[in-house]
């Protein structure tokens, strides 16, 4: 027998956004390394479901002495002496200024081999990979890059709170990617509202202040990096252009070329990879624009995404559980429910015109399940119901059969029973096209 009752349901509402680059499915799953769960499943039944391990998507270039080419040892000893012989004449930096020993260090890593050791070889290379080895032009390009940072006081715009205040929504730090890197979100979108965009780009000053919280973020990512060889020494970045205004103004895009310059001459090899998600249709026209400012390494780190492959794509990079609900992931801002560390995250396929379950198992009375769950793509019906260990006993409907839309945010549902058993959700995919879904699920002790 069936009896509805009113259990505790919470349904979290953070924006699911969509997009993505050309990417195809079957690519993405291929790329993630799947381990079976050990719930006494058949692992050949079409519904089984797996564990989502992290699986390697990119690896940064290697910054030990014995990966690197003769060639390139080469280069890196002589920018490693042509920047001693700077230092110890004094003209590293302009002639009237007085320089320190902090002059002579970058992101906390001194610039003297004999005081920064290995971590200063990985600084030093990735100036040197920006400019191919041509160890000249590193050189300049780390000498520019010195005097940019003392004449516009770099070092200490992390303690610039106005700016943080001002355009904390439009970058942020997020969680890390698959493979440890920081992820560092750009939600250009915050400024679609006329008096914001006119604010910001309507005049020099509030030109300059984006600017300088686009350096702000940047800078930020990398205090979170490690600077020794082996270890994560650049970022995830996810750029996401959802209402974006156009370019229809001239100052718009000549500050976001001026954006691009700054950040590629002074931040070399920080960036693995830069996802631009959501991205419309006069992206490709700004990306003409931007193409010959760009070098083919920087090209070559890029990844445009529309708005219908977004999550697809991410989950490339970052884990479900990394993912921001408002990119269709499971993350969600001070969330106490589930921690990074708690609650695995599965992943369960249901095939075309098919349906698929999964059981939360309540073996004591009393406790509170809880459970959370994102499906990619949608378009499917959601049941959720309480079936007793006893068969005499009632079954409980605890979500009434609902059609989740395309655009839907992720679920988090809670029941607390009264007896032993097991909740059980139902996915029925009605669709030409299998489905995945990601969910965790605990039980709370009374």
């Amino acid at each position: 027998m069936t009896v509805e009752v009113s259990p505790e349901q919470t349904q979290m509402v953070e924006s699911a956004v969509k997009g993505e680059e050309p990417v195809k499915l079957e690519e993405t799953a291929a790329e993630e390394k799947k381990t079976e769960v050990s719930d006494g499943k058949d692992p050949s039944s079409d519904h089984s479901s797996t564990v989502v391990e992290r699986s390697p998507s990119f690896k940064e270039e290697s910054n030990f002495l014995s990966d690197l080419k003769e060639s390139e040892r080469r280069a890196l000893f002589e920018l490693q002496s042509k920047l001693e012989e700077a230092i110890a004449e004094g003209n590293l930096l302009k002639k009237d200024s007085k320089e320190t020993d902090e002059d002579f260090s970058i992101w906390g890593v001194p610039l003297l081999p004999s005081k920064g050791g290995k971590s200063t070889d990985v600084v030093l290379l990735k100036f040197l990979r920006a400019r191919e080895f041509k160890v000249k032009d590193a050189f300049d390009m780390l000498k520019n890059t010195l005097r940019w940072r003392k004449e516009n006081k770099i070092d200490s715009i992390l303690d610039e709170d106005d700016i943080r205040d001002e355009f904390g929504k439009a970058g942020f730090i997020n969680g890390l990617d698959r493979e440890g890197h920081p992820v560092c979100y750009n939600v250009l979108g915050v400024f679609q509202d006329a008096e914001m965009s006119r604010i910001v780009f309507g005049s020099d000053e509030g030109r300059k202040k984006f600017l300088r919280s686009r350096v702000q973020l940047m800078e930020q990512g990398i205090k979170e990096l490690d600077m020794r060889p082996g270890e994560v020494s650049s970022l995830l970045h996810i750029t996401d252009l959802k209402d974006v205004i156009g370019l229809s103004k001239k100052e718009v895009r000549d500050t976001i070329k001026q954006a691009v310059h700054l950040l590629q001459d002074n931040y070399p090899e920080f960036v693995a990879k830069n996802v631009i998600i959501n991205a419309p249709f006069w992206y490709y026209a700004l990306n003409a624009i931007l193409s010959p400012f760009l070098t083919q390494r920087t090209k070559s780190k890029f990844v445009v995404v529309r708005p219908a492959k977004v999550t697809e794509t991410l989950l490339k990079y970052i884990s479900p559980e990394a993912i921001p609900t408002q990119y269709g992931g499971l993350k969600r801002e001070n969330d106490n429910e589930f921690s990074m560390e708690e609650g695995r995250v599965l992943e369960l396929t249901v095939k075309a015109a098919s349906v698929g379950t999964i059981e939360i198992p309540a073996l004591e009375t009393g406790t509170t399940l809880l459970w959370d769950f994102v499906v990619l793509g949608w378009e499917v019906n959601y049941t959720a119901e309480f079936v007793p260990s006893d068969e005499g006993s009632y079954t409980i409907i605890v979500q009434k059969g609902k059609r989740i839309a395309s655009q839907e945010e992720p679920i988090r549902s809670s029941f607390r029973n009264n007896e032993p058993g097991k909740v059980i959700l139902t996915i029925e995919n009605s669709t030409l096209k299998k489905k995945r879904v990601f969910y965790r699920y605990k039980v709370i002790s009374a």
